[in-house]
């Protein structure tokens, strides 16, 4: 009989996703405070807000057609909703939830601003 197959695949420990683990613990031990969580927040969700204005911006720079950038941002849409659902399931602190949902908010709002200019 074979062994039972794990849910979670196996990586080897490298360097890099070590550091990448450390880096992430790190910045959930400096987001404790409030106003740092808060202020990571708003920056994630302007920055956002940024691409979403900058995502409409060149494609009509580059000619494009709007359903391609279109296309583009409803792929980031739905592969972030597609993330949240790990994240949700996660036990112990939400920031990479709350940071993603951020993200989210500012892509779909810097796409709409730039949709009601050219009304």
């Amino acid at each position: 009989m074979p062994p039972p197959i794990s849910s979670q695949p196996r990586f080897q420990q490298t360097r890099f996703q070590l550091r990448l683990v450390a880096a992430g613990d790190a910045l959930l031990r400096w987001a404790t405070n409030p106003w740092r969580r808060v202020s990571l927040r708003l920056i994630t969700l302007l920055l956002g807000f940024t691409i979403g204005g900058t995502v409409a911006s060149i494609a009509g720079q580059l000619g494009q057609p709007d359903p391609v950038g279109a296309l583009l941002c409803v792929l980031i849409m739905e592969w972030a909703i597609r993330a949240r659902g790990p994240l949700r399931r996660r036990q112990g602190d939400r920031l990479a939830l709350q940071l993603l949902d951020m993200g989210r908010i500012g892509l779909l709002y810097g796409l709409l601003l730039d949709g009601f200019k050219l009304l």
